[in-house]
């Protein structure tokens, strides 16, 4: 099953976009995630939805933040996009009068939903300046010519 990277992507962008003075434009975001635009549309409509960005259309139009990474976690993040699953495991449903298989659903099932409960609290728990904080200290400990991402 292939990984979900929405939640990571738009993490990425929106924190290179509070760096920037400018407004970022669709092509440009699509270059740095090699996707392609109409990817980046659909995706940032969520984070626009929830006031996180805004979009101008025409010359000089493009997204930019509206709010400071201090106040967006990453649930709000998470949110935005569409909630994807967050695990690629999940109960059988083959058999679904075999006993086994429902006990094992059930067990599975309880499981997950500790999973997620404590996965959604860690989320929600970290701000997107923590995650800009982190990156600036490892940069100024990185020789100039070591840091390299296309934005």
């Amino acid at each position: 099953m292939r990984n979900d990277s929405r939640l990571s992507r738009m993490l990425h962008v929106l924190i290179h976009m509070d760096k920037h003075q400018h407004s970022a434009t669709s092509d440009m975001i699509a270059k740095m995630l090699n996707t392609n635009p109409v990817v980046v549309r659909r995706t940032m409509a969520g984070l626009r939805e929830q006031g996180y960005v805004r979009s101008e259309k025409g010359h000089g139009g493009g997204w930019t933040l509206v709010r400071p990474l201090s106040e967006i976690t990453l649930l709000d993040v998470y949110r935005a996009i569409g909630e994807p699953h967050l695990f690629a495991i999940g109960p059988a449903d083959d058999q679904p009068q075999c006993r086994v298989e429902q006990a094992v659903n059930v067990a599975l099932g309880d499981a997950m939903k500790e999973a997620q409960a404590l996965l959604l609290q860690r989320l929600d728990s970290v701000t997107l300046d923590k995650i800009a904080a982190d990156f600036e200290a490892k940069l100024t400990a990185l020789p100039a010519t070591s840091y390299s991402c296309a934005s």
